[in-house]
């Protein structure tokens, strides 16, 4: 029985017209033999298993080969040759830099360079994995591959360029090897499957080199445990069964079903996923592909970049014509951040959950999808409400005139600028759930029954918006939105009594924290100080001092003081909130003491504390 030879060893390339894939590098390294102008040293950098090695190994055995072809290939028939494929050449020698990489090593490699070859014309040294080295051993190098005898070529084989020192560079002919293709890893192993005597679908095949990833022998040992799963008939259900891929049914099932907003239908499929064992972060990364080979699809310029089989390719053209270009560019950025944040979430499938949820909203009826805004972070009811109670909800001016309001108009047209969405008013703080209790809601209402009256009231009275249908600035939202309420033509404007309700020293800091917590994320450092400060009230009055400690604090504190103040007024209720700022005096800092320091001050204020430590010894740290 002979022994069994793995494909990748089986089929390894003995010339440069068999290397799958690196066409341009074989065709440079060929017309350097046939006009005799050899580099002393090179350097093959790419990824694993593209064909460094095999390169190295077959340019050593052609530039040593006494009758070479006429397109450059070596005649595999001279004394030369028949020692290299008999592994028995004097001429070649492989070094593992992995396991041989100290100082010792690489001078005893450097005494050998010094005997000229007995066969042939050149000694040929390969160095694989040659980042192992150390610095030491890269140092003691460096002289010999600079100049190295007329007979000795070097030829060094990476898979991390950026590892090796740029003096050992300098004096390399680098050449990059590429990723092998889809299409010829797929061609390549077809050419195995005929050899070998084994049928496979062309879709199998594809899988596998995908699955590789650029990589030729990853590739080859794939096919090999495919086939002694199958036992020689590749078929695409038998590829994705034993390499646990995920059907690109699921996938086109799951766009279908985005595409009609069936969210139910969805969380099935995904559930049913995750039944037969596949991991979340796998699925979303392979939904973000399929969005991806959806819009590659969709242009005929792009379908080459299309990766798939010929026979889903079709299916990929069919589907990409349903999908509008909007929702496939917001349905990749939420995957891609669903991606992101999957290793970090302590509920991951939740996290993948609410993604599908979001991506099959993209293209409900009346959501703006073709703006150039990133998705937004909103879910809507899944189960919407019949028509009838959805209908807005508009109070006649009689009926609002007759309310009793405590309010401004100001005021009104503040809240529907300030608050998060336009159908919750102020009173909403105070009586929302889970929400922070306002110190408004004890020393401001005159009762609560009268606070949720209000509440009925308010809601009839302000329109619901949308948000998408404002123009929000970044550099001054606040500003921006009460100019949008100034000019809309639906608010209505009712003649109210104003009064002006009296407030406190924690009334004034409860509105002053809520405001910096609501700053964007431009004006962070700003909220950050805000949030240290404490406002103080001048004499009982309506106007309260802001003390910073330098003039540039002051000068962002006071360009800020028409917003802020207009904000405490209508939060306050209180149009008579003036708002000043002050740099503090040098005798108002104070400095932080330490242990000793405050040891002393309570011992002059309490004589006893001496008496204690020096009749017990006591000392201070």
């Amino acid at each position: 029985m002979e022994n069994y030879i793995v494909s990748a060893r089986k089929y390894r390339p003995s010339t440069f017209e068999s290397v799958v894939g690196q066409r341009a590098l074989t065709t440079t390294l060929k017309n350097a033999i046939a006009t005799q102008k050899l580099a002393h040293a090179y350097l093959f950098c790419g990824p694993r298993g593209v064909g460094k090695t095999t390169c190295a190994r077959i340019f050593a055995k052609t530039i040593n080969c006494m009758t070479p072809t006429a397109d450059g290939e070596a005649c595999n028939q001279c004394e030369s040759c028949v020692a290299f494929n008999e592994q028995r050449s004097y001429n070649i020698h492989e070094l593992d830099a992995a396991s041989n990489n100290s100082v010792d090593d690489i001078r005893q490699l450097v005494e050998q360079v010094r005997i000229p070859p007995q066969i042939g014309k050149y000694k040929v040294y390969i160095i694989d994995e040659v980042h192992m080295l150390s610095a030491s051993a890269f140092n003691a190098f460096l002289k010999t591959l600079e100049e190295p005898p007329r007979h000795a070529i070097f030829i060094l084989a990476t898979t991390e360029k950026h590892k090796i020192l740029p003096t050992i560079l300098s004096r390399c002919q680098i050449y990059d090897f590429n990723r092998i293709s889809v299409e010829d890893t797929v061609s390549h192993l077809s050419y195995v499957a005929s050899k070998e005597g084994i049928t496979a679908e062309p879709e199998a095949l594809n899988v596998i080199a995908m699955k590789a990833d650029g990589g030729m022998r990853d590739a080859l040992s794939i096919f090999d445990q495919v086939v002694s799963f199958t036992g020689g008939n590749i078929t695409y259900k038998s590829v994705i069964d034993n390499l646990n891929v995920l059907d690109y049914e699921y996938y086109f099932r799951l766009t279908d079903c985005f595409l009609e907003n069936k969210v139910s239908d969805a969380l099935l499929l995904f559930n049913d996923i995750l039944n037969k064992g596949f991991d979340g972060s796998h699925f979303i990364t392979g939904l973000s592909s399929h969005f991806r080979d959806l819009l590659v699809g969709k242009d005929p310029v792009t379908l080459p970049l299309l990766e798939v089989g010929a026979s889903i390719r079709q299916r990929y053209q069919e589907q990409a014509q349903k999908c509008p270009l909007p929702f496939l560019y917001r349905a990749m950025k939420l995957c891609n951040e669903c991606d992101l944040n999957y290793r970090i979430s302590k509920n991951k499938r939740l996290l993948v959950e609410l993604t599908l949820i979001q991506v099959a909203q993209l293209t409900t009826e009346g959501d703006d999808v073709s703006g150039g805004r990133g998705p937004k972070k909103t879910i809507k009811p899944v189960f919407t409400q019949p028509a009838a109670a959805q209908q807005p909800q508009v109070a006649s001016a009689t009926q609002v005139q007759q309310a009793p309001v405590h309010s401004s108009p100001s005021s009104v047209t503040t809240q529907a600028a300030n608050g998060t969405t336009a159908q919750y008013p102020q009173a909403s703080a105070a009586v929302q759930p889970g929400a922070p209790a306002s110190p408004r809601a004890a020393s401001s209402a005159p009762s609560q029954g009268a606070g949720v009256a209000q509440t009925a009231k308010e809601e009839r009275k302000i329109p619901v918006m949308k948000m998408s249908s404002l123009g929000v600035s970044i550099k001054n939202p606040q500003r921006d939105q009460v100019s949008q309420n100034a000019t809309t033509t639906y608010v209505p404007k009712v003649q109210q009594p104003e009064e002006d309700f009296m407030f406190n020293d924690r009334d004034l800091n409860y509105y002053w924290q809520e405001y910096a917590g609501q700053l964007p994320k431009e004006q962070d450092a700003l909220a950050k100080r805000m949030q240290m400060l404490r406002p103080a009230l001048l004499n009982n009055s309506t106007t309260f001092e802001v003390v910073v400690d330098n003039e540039f604090a002051a000068k962002d504190f006071t360009a800020l003081i028409p917003e802020l103040q207009d904000y405490l007024r209508g939060r306050l209720k209180n149009s008579k909130v003036m708002m000043t700022v002050r740099v503090s005096e040098a005798t108002e800092t104070v400095r932080p003491v330490g242990r000793v320091e405050k040891f002393q001050m309570m011992a002059q204020k309490n004589q006893a504390l001496m008496q204690l430590k020096d009749e017990f010894g006591l000392e201070l740290y």
